[in-house]
């Protein structure tokens, strides 16, 4: 049972390498300077806010893409032509890390390793493919 763990563990760490390697190698490719969390998340703070920053427990008004590494799009608010409104705490832990990061009137974008996003488990129906690093621009418009 140990040995299980143990190779359970050592492919969890090669996912979360191989994600690294991928958000760096776009950055790298885009010319593109981000932070990084200590969770992982990369993040580009594109418009700086005035507003409060939102916490896990808020729900927020914003617009967003989400979008694989070779640029293809599976989410867009704007491709919709309206603003989304979601609580927190039922999101991906890539948003719940990145959103309070953004101060309302804000915006940016997040580089989402897999392990922050649906892992293994990709939405049903979706392009997004299992262990997929995803990328989101949001506009943070309100807090409630």
């Amino acid at each position: 049972m140990v040995f299980l763990f143990a190779a359970f563990s050592g492919c969890k760490k090669d996912q979360f390498e191989s994600d690294e390697n991928t958000i760096k190698d776009y950055l790298a490719a885009n010319n593109l300077t981000a932070e990084r969390t200590e969770e992982g998340l990369y993040y580009i703070i594109t418009r700086v806010g005035t507003g409060d920053n939102p916490t896990v427990g808020d729900k927020v008004t914003i617009h967003y893409k989400g979008y694989l590494t070779n640029g293809n799009i599976f989410d867009s608010s704007y491709d919709r032509g309206e603003k989304s409104t979601f609580s927190l705490a039922n999101l991906i832990e890539g948003w719940k890390i990145g959103l309070p990061l953004l101060k309302e009137g804000g915006s940016g974008t997040f580089l989402i390793p897999s392990s922050l996003g649906y892992g293994e488990n990709p939405p049903s129906g979706s392009i997004i493919g299992e262990n997929e690093v995803l990328l989101f621009d949001i506009e943070l418009f309100e807090i409630q």
